[in-house]
């Protein structure tokens, strides 16, 4: 199979300006179209692991980010999605092209894969053990993903869990990860030889930066996990790092609340989950220190020191 490293940059744009590159995350294969430098740039380096489709294979999502012609080009310029001729969002300034890109492929997936149900929360994998980390923005849980994935933990997501619906397994999705504001220094001094894109400031987040995911946490895309723990994480500066267990249903309420799609899948979406909070031990987290963080994560897993 071939990867988004095997093409020149050339190569790159006449795909992405024509008919467009077919490129594979996890279980999805989408049709990306765009006449910006700033994606055809970030693909390039933060996707450069990433296999791709022969041209006109199929497709489960057709992206679209253009740069509009006329006045628009030159005053105020934009970026604009297009998904099957509609527009879902508003046009953004044209330097935020690349946060656009990373929203633009959360969205199709939280809003076509019925096939899963979906859990807005980070998974990481070590040791044939998954953990779920469902949290609302702000919680520091991109930030632990990161510092986590930085030191040997394998990547199944950033954003979005996949529950598979007839066995429970997880689905790998590795993107890149979005880091905010903070968070993106943090993880510099963390680890000072991760690659961070370009951070993007003066979105409706802040300043944004991906950071690039390890090339194994890619190739291994076919290989599902099962969860064994479901964690939310908080940030608090000057906590003492706590683990508080949570009661089996006190964990679905709070895995359903942040499911995109469990009250649309209906009584599926109820087994699903049952099945997720039945073979899962549930979990507050409180941490201000990233490597007491990684020690006890590292523990849950059945890591020696």
């Amino acid at each position: 199979m071939s990867l988004v490293a095997d093409l020149g940059r050339a190569e790159l744009v006449r795909r992405l300006d024509g008919p467009g590159l077919l490129l594979r995350t996890g279980p999805f294969v989408s049709r990306i179209q765009s006449n910006i430098s700033l994606v055809v740039d970030g693909i390039g380096s933060l996707y450069h692991d990433y296999p791709i489709e022969e041209e006109g294979g199929f497709a489960d999502f057709q992206v679209r980010l253009r740069q509009p012609t006329g006045l628009r080009r030159w005053w105020h310029p934009q970026v604009r999605f297009d998904y099957d001729g509609r527009q879902p969002f508003a046009p953004l300034p044209l330097a935020q092209a690349w946060p656009m890109f990373e929203w633009v492929m959360n969205w199709c997936v939280s809003n076509r894969a019925h096939r899963y149900l979906i859990v807005h929360g980070a998974v990481v994998e070590r040791n044939g053990c998954a953990i779920v980390l469902p949290a609302p923005p702000g919680s520091g849980k991109s930030t632990l993903c990161a510092a986590l994935v930085c030191r040997g933990w394998r990547l199944l997501s950033d954003e979005l869990t996949l529950v598979r619906r007839g066995d429970g397994l997880l689905v790998p999705l590795a993107r890149p990860v979005s880091l905010k504001n903070a968070s993106i220094d943090i993880i510099r001094a963390f680890a000072p030889d991760a690659f961070l894109g370009t951070p993007v400031p003066g979105t409706t987040k802040g300043t944004i930066a991906h950071l690039k995911a390890p090339p194994d946490s890619v190739v291994r895309f076919s290989e599902p996990a099962r969860a064994r723990h479901i964690v939310f994480p908080r940030y608090q500066a000057g906590a003492v790092t706590s683990l508080t267990s949570v009661s089996k249903g006190q964990l679905f309420m709070q895995v359903a609340d942040n499911a995109f799609n469990y009250f649309a899948l209906g009584p599926d979406g109820f087994d699903c989950l049952a099945n997720l909070v039945d073979n899962c031990d549930g979990h507050e987290f409180i941490y201000s220190q990233l490597d007491e963080a990684i020690s006890l994560f590292d523990r849950l897993a059945g890591v020696r020191p």
